[in-house]
């Protein structure tokens, strides 16, 4: 048994590419930024980040380029992917991984249309306090309406 699959959470080091092939398909591109943290022999924090080359076809790839940016939180899983070409009679090559699915990260805070912070109230006429229950995080979906079809899953 093979496998070839690829999943990353990371942050978009440039806003996506989005084109269309002659055959009027949509592609984007963009890349993701992974950090990874440890500890080496002499305990020193030793950091090193990892640049990850994505690309995604058709609907998937307009609702990307619609709504992600650079700095975005994402997460795509997929299949890594090299493609080989000549350039200048030199052979070139460039691994990526074909985002077969994604998902929005967390919006950033102070982003517009973030939830709001937890408030409590304390002035109550009959003298007791009465807080509201915090506020869980939810999903900020776009103001505008959303057709069913344009889902990518």
């Amino acid at each position: 048994m093979y496998l070839n699959r690829a999943t990353i959470i990371g942050n978009l080091t440039r806003d996506p590419e989005l084109k269309s092939l002659p055959s009027g398909v949509k592609v984007v591109s963009f890349s993701v930024a992974t950090n990874r943290v440890w500890y080496d022999q002499n305990r020193q924090k030793q950091e090193a980040t990892d640049y990850h080359n994505i690309v995604s076809f058709g609907k998937q790839a307009e609702t990307i380029a619609q709504y992600m940016k650079k700095g975005s939180s994402i997460y795509v899983e997929g299949r890594l992917q090299t493609r080989s070409w000549d350039q200048d009679g030199k052979k070139q090559y460039r691994t990526e991984i074909l985002a077969e699915k994604f998902q929005f990260g967390p919006r950033t805070g102070g982003a517009p249309g973030a939830a709001p912070s937890p408030v409590s109230s304390s002035n109550n006429a009959g003298g007791s306090e009465e807080q509201e229950p915090p506020m869980i995080d939810s999903v900020d979906y776009p103001e505008e309406d959303i057709n069913p079809e344009d889902i990518p899953f």
